[in-house]
């Protein structure tokens, strides 16, 4: 296939862009370069003949579509998104203006592309998704593919809105569409404001790790890789019109992944340890999720896609890439935010975009 893939330069989108390529797929990488993307992820493919780069904002609806006329790919995998909650908090607009009406730009311009190619069956447009639109769990439950939305972060909530327009899009119009929501993410390449590389970098440099909280929030953890093959076993088989949800079928609590992360540099980075002596709780994001987890039995039973990576082994893997890769995160250390306490300003003062 030739895959046109949105947010190919950020950390699942690139891990998609690598996988394909090995797959022997012609790939189309489209990205804004904005301040989470780095063109570092792809160095792997960056001179493959089977990868050509564009750089582009999916809001900019003439340029998408003289990327889509130029390449005519087979499908589109839109992972093209603001995504940090804490961020969404601080500054929602921005939020709403990628991933809501960004989404909205990138749909229309394939719509025309897929018309004017003759609207061809076998056309996918798969929209990349989290779990975090259905809501917060209980201690018991699991999210399935017909769980009700109760998006609780202006993040979430832009994803729901932009999960809604896909689904539009193919009643309305007829589009060939497909949707996945993934839980979290995690390992290689993963932009240091997130909780594991943060964990990672803090305790290499002895500063204090922040709990959320008391840190008893949960999540199902999914190793990024086995997500990007699922990402393309969903584009290539899976049924129009219908979504998956993809898990790692790891769940753990914040504090728990966190004293995990410790006693594995505590190995392999005895300096400083023990690193747990770090950890520091701080007052709770506004509006936390206390519980996500999926049930991934669609994708299982249609596809024949699992989760091949335990939470412990992606967990050092992930260590290990961070203590052997120092230049690719130091040169993101400056970028702005990273480092930072972000997700507190809740008051009138930030104003429509923070």
């Amino acid at each position: 296939m030739k895959l046109l893939v949105t947010g190919g330069a950020g950390f699942i989108g690139s891990a998609v862009v690598r996988q394909a390529i090995v797959d022997g797929h012609q790939v189309v990488t489209l990205d804004a370069l904005t301040y989470a993307a780095c063109l570092d992820n792809l160095a792997a493919v960056a001179d493959h003949p089977a990868h050509h780069f564009e750089r582009a904002d999916i809001r900019d609806r003439a340029t998408l579509d003289r990327v889509l006329t130029a390449h005519a790919p087979d499908a589109v995998m839109h992972l093209a998104a603001e995504s940090h909650v804490d961020r969404s908090i601080d500054g929602p607009g921005v939020f709403m203006d990628t991933n809501v009406m960004g989404t909205f730009h990138l749909l229309e311009a394939c719509r025309a592309f897929w018309i004017v190619r003759g609207r061809p069956a076998e056309f996918r447009f798969h929209h990349v998704s989290t779990d975090e639109v259905y809501g917060s769990l209980g201690p018991t439950g699991l999210f399935t593919e017909a769980t009700g939305y109760d998006p609780r972060s202006p993040y979430s909530a832009s994803k729901a809105a932009s999960d809604h327009l896909v689904r539009a899009w193919g009643e309305t119009y007829g589009l060939p569409v497909v949707l996945s929501n993934c839980s979290n993410n995690y390992g290689p390449y993963h932009f240091p404001e997130k909780l594991i590389p943060v964990v990672i970098l803090n305790a290499l440099h002895g500063r204090p790790i922040p709990i959320y909280g008391d840190g008893s929030n949960v999540r199902d953890w999914l190793f990024v890789e086995d997500h990007a093959r699922a990402l393309l076993r969903v584009v290539q088989a899976g049924a129009v019109g219908r979504s998956y949800n993809i898990g790692g079928n790891a769940e753990r609590s914040n504090l728990a992944l966190v004293r995990s992360l410790c006693a594995i540099l505590d190995r392999l980075h005895p300096t400083g340890a023990p690193h747990g002596d770090l950890i520091t709780h701080v007052t709770d994001r506004p509006g936390h999720d206390a519980r996500y987890a999926i049930d991934a039995t669609r994708i299982r039973e249609e596809l024949g896609w699992r989760p091949s990576v335990t939470l412990d082994e992606g967990l050092e893997r992930t260590v290990r890439w961070y203590l052997d890769n120092p230049a690719w995160w130091q040169a993101l250390l400056a970028r702005d935010g990273v480092g930072q306490r972000l997700g507190t300003r809740t008051g009138m003062e930030t104003g429509t975009n923070g």
